[in-house]
């Protein structure tokens, strides 16, 4: 059997992006490139990744924040997910937002993406009270 095509992968961007509704197919647009987040309002922070020969392989990622509670009361583990690639020129945005109460969201963020289980990208993200 012959063996897979290594996918080619490019960090394209990160820092601080436009509003993003996640139910669309656009992504976000990039407004600052930057790993200093201010915790403001709606600021949505991440990275875009192009991803090109990869149609049908899935990545797997994790956002690691600071603790602060979930829904129960319990430290919220970090969020983590998976997404197939469905096309041979694909873009990904990892990314996310703040919400109330925000001074538990300020610190230290870590976004990671893997293939295959192997890392294809980490980014780290300091968030601030302004």
């Amino acid at each position: 059997m012959p063996k897979r095509k290594k996918p080619e992968i490019e960090l394209y961007s990160y820092g601080i992006y436009s509003s993003w509704d996640r139910k669309s197919r656009d992504l976000p647009k990039l407004k600052k490139i930057t790993t200093e987040i201010p915790v403001i309002p709606d600021v949505e922070f991440g990275y875009i990744l192009k991803i090109k020969g990869g149609k049908g392989e899935v990545l797997e990622f994790v956002i690691d924040h600071p603790p602060f509670p979930d829904k129960d009361g319990q430290t919220a583990p970090p969020f983590t997910g998976e997404v197939v690639i469905n096309s041979n020129d694909w873009e990904f945005f990892l990314g996310d937002t703040v919400w109330e109460p925000y001074e538990d969201k300020a610190g230290r963020w870590e976004l990671i993406t893997q293939l295959r289980g192997k890392e294809i990208a980490r980014k780290e993200f300091r968030l601030f009270l302004p």
